[in-house]
């Protein structure tokens, strides 16, 4: 209803109910202002309410007022009227409910209270005007005291009214959300310590206090999640499944033939474009065998690349194709490909390659991969072992057809149905393109015009092309496609899905970019199990396994350990030797180990080089290193039990290049170096590499800026050093400086 509709209703005018409205707080500008029925409701039951009042005191005391008369003239002339004033609510009140039994009071006098008694009783003539006129006021004022209790919750609607936000948000979409001006909320956002622009992004935590500091009511949501809902409760259901294709990686040793074993099967040399004949980046290729059914294999860089995807929670792959030189055997990085599949509880099916050779042996690779547990189903296993020749085709249909019989049996479905969700493969930044995206798709049908979310990244697909450059409208599951419309270029690994809309999909992208800013800022860096916290973790039920990688400097050292650490058999957690080899600590030691969470042993040796440092530091993995096997069982026993003993932990303090070499007949051997990274601390231990191989570990004799002994060589300076009983030193040698720790062990 409209403020000139009611006032017509109210027998008023327009301007005296703008005045009316204005008092008790109500929004209206003019008279064609739209009320609340609220309002309404409250105005006309007052209305209503008002004109019985006014006779209903009249009525009462008229009849009251007869009898009166002869015995209150003397009283009206004595009653002050400056008294009458002040007691004219307290006269109206009594009147209604006291007034009988303050006469009788009077008449009887029992009490000493008569002067409030006589004082109360007004003089009837009057009374009956002054007490008509307070009798409305009070009723008035009562009246505006329930119009303001029932008013003011309804009144504000924003305050009550739950306003819906998908954080993080903008600044400026916030202040339209709130319905406040950009620069006020500006103005807010500083007074709260917060300094943001319009554009820029504000985390849940902000949003909430913006909400109570303009009493304001907000639920948050969070897309990302409720999407995941969705899609879960999109692909749970069972009669849209079917069975889809299967996703293969080729792995194995490096010139064993994975690339050119795929060639042949595409008939399309891939490996002529790669520099070296050896694959640099992941592709994904898909060989159609009659019909819908295709199989999508995926060529990566290794089995580092394999365990790279599941260290970031991405898992892809169905089936491994384990490639084997017929000629060569089962190599080191065969092993460590075995190793990475069956911690990923994938099957293998091996391809005994390079068959035509004469040096061909395909019964001795059987034999060696016996020996891993790889038992063919020839010899009674359930391994499927498949000759085949990439330079002359032979096995290749048996290949294919051993892969489709064995996605057959591990029954793969999915929803073409539900909205499309998968795995990032690689994302470059093509000419004339822009950001292009290698991606799989695991679970619904990708089509053109979807709104994705791809890492921290957004947009519409524009474009879906395959590996032979064919546009497509939509991409079923387990199909590689290349998707373009990003505003981005995601990392290889990311999870992309589809949204509802493209807003939707900006608010999650945003705020995954939040979340990449505080984890570079060293916030919210995902930690992986240690031997310090395994018995807290053992008794909260998050852990039943401890997985080890184990690396020594010989193999029967590591025979030794393995068999020493699964003797332990233990009741609150089992020990599991998911890879055990010789040499340094490489980077595929680390990557495992973080995507299985496992601790990393190394039994005589160190981490091979700067690089695998850093990625154990970027990676957060517990890495151990011990000289006797029994300190190591010792400590995981100890781990265990949740009685571990403070430990020293070593902190690399800094890193220097051996350039020029000094010989003195008083000194010996002294070395002129340049420190590449950090400092050397004279009393730090210091480690010296040769071709990666730790060759010196002990403590500095000497340590000199030109002619002077200092304490600390920063990054950047020359210095010159000396070592104590060590002389064997030459140039190009990594020099490592470092301290010791103590830390003491969680106990839970």
């Amino acid at each position: 209803m409209r403020v000139h509709e009611l006032a017509k209703e109210l027998g008023t005018t327009s301007k005296e109910l703008l005045d009316k409205l204005a008092e008790k707080k109500v929004p209206a500008k003019n008279h064609m202002s739209n009320l609340d029925q609220l309002v309404v409701d409250l105005f006309l039951k007052k209305a209503k309410s008002d004109s019985p009042a006014k006779s209903a005191p009249s009525a009462k005391k008229v009849p009251a007022a007869k009898p009166l008369p002869p015995r209150r003239p003397p009283l009206e002339q004595t009653a002050p009227k400056p008294e009458q004033k002040p007691a004219a609510q307290p006269k109206a009140r009594i009147e209604k409910k006291s007034a009988p039994a303050a006469v009788a009071v009077q008449k009887d006098k029992p009490v000493p209270k008569n002067v409030k008694v006589t004082i109360i009783q007004p003089p009837p003539k009057p009374a009956a005007p002054e007490a008509k006129k307070p009798e409305p006021i009070v009723k008035s004022e009562t009246t505006v005291k329930q119009v303001e209790k029932e008013i003011k919750p309804a009144q504000p609607v924003k305050p009550e009214k739950v306003i819906e936000i998908y954080a993080p948000v903008t600044v400026g979409d916030l202040a339209q959300a709130f319905g406040t001006p950009p620069a006020q909320l500006i103005k807010s956002l500083m007074v709260l310590g917060i300094f943001a622009n319009i554009n820029q992004a504000v985390n849940e935590q902000v949003v909430k206090r913006v909400a109570d500091a303009m009493n304001l009511r907000v639920q948050l949501k969070n897309a990302e999640e409720e999407t995941k809902k969705q899609t879960a409760q999109e692909e749970s259901r069972p009669e849209d499944l079917v069975l889809r294709n299967p996703v293969v990686t080729m792995m194995g040793h490096v010139d064993h033939g994975k690339t050119s074993l795929l060639d042949a099967i595409r008939k399309s040399n891939v490996a002529d474009h790669e520099v070296g004949r050896i694959t640099q980046h992941v592709g994904a290729y898909e060989v159609r065998r009659g019909g819908d059914k295709f199989i999508t294999f995926l060529d990566t860089p290794g089995h580092a690349a394999f365990s790279a995807m599941r260290a970031r929670g991405a898992m892809v792959t169905d089936v491994v194709v384990l490639v084997v030189g017929a000629d060569d055997g089962v190599m080191p990085q065969t092993i460590e490909a075995i190793d990475h599949a069956r911690d990923a509880a994938v099957p293998i099916v091996v391809a005994i390659n390079k068959t035509d050779l004469p040096s061909a042996n395909p019964d001795r690779v059987r034999q060696q991969l016996q020996k891993n547990d790889l038992v063919p189903e020839d010899w009674g296993g359930k391994t499927i072992m498949v000759p085949v020749s990439a330079r002359t085709g032979k096995g290749l249909d048996n290949l294919l057809e051993s892969l489709l019989l064995e996605a057959e049996i591990l029954e793969l479905k999915a929803n073409p149905k539900a909205r499309a969700r998968g795995i990032v493969l690689e994302g470059r930044m093509s000419q004339g393109e822009g950001p292009t995206s290698t991606v799989i798709v695991q679970n619904g049908t990708l089509r053109v015009g979807d709104p994705v979310v791809c890492g921290c990244y957004y947009g519409k697909v524009r474009a879906l092309r395959n590996n032979i450059n064919t546009r497509l409208k939509e991409a079923v599951p387990a199909q590689a496609v290349e998707v373009i419309g990003l505003n981005g270029v995601p990392e290889a690994a990311d999870e992309f899905h589809v949204e509802r809309s493209l807003s939707e999909a900006r608010s999650i992208a945003e705020k995954r970019q939040l979340e990449v800013r505080e984890r570079q800022r060293g916030v919210g860096h995902q930690k992986h199990l240690t031997l310090d916290d395994l018995h807290m973790r053992i008794a909260e039920g998050k852990i039943k396994e401890l997985k080890l990688v184990l690396k020594t400097d010989v193999q029967g050292s590591l025979e030794v350990l393995t068999q020493q650490l699964e003797k332990l058999t233990l009741k609150e957690v089992r020990l599991h030797v998911i890879h055990g080899g010789t040499g340094p600590i490489n980077d595929s030691d680390v990557v495992l180990a973080a995507a299985s969470d496992a601790v990393v042993i190394g039994f005589h040796v160190r981490a091979g080089g700067p690089h695998v440092e850093e990625l154990i530091e970027k990676e957060g993995v517990d890495v151990r290193y011990y000289n006797i096997i029994y300190d190591a069982v010792n400590d995981i026993t100890k781990a265990i039990e949740g009685m571990l003993e403070p430990t020293y932990k070593e902190v690399i303090t800094g890193r220097c290049e051996v350039r020029k070499i000094f010989r003195s007949s008083k000194v010996g051997t002294i070395a002129g170096a340049y420190v590449v990274k950090g400092s050397i601390a004279r009393t730090n231990r210091v480690r010296v590499f040769h071709s990666n191989n730790m060759i010196y570990e002990g403590k500095l004799n000497a340590l000199k800026r030109f002619k002077d002994d200092v304490k600390e060589v920063k990054e950047g300076f020359e210095c010159g050093m000396s070592f104590e009983n060590f002389n064997e030193i030459h140039e190009h040698d990594i020099v490592q400086s470092y301290a010791l720790e103590k830390v003491a062990a969680r106990i839970a």
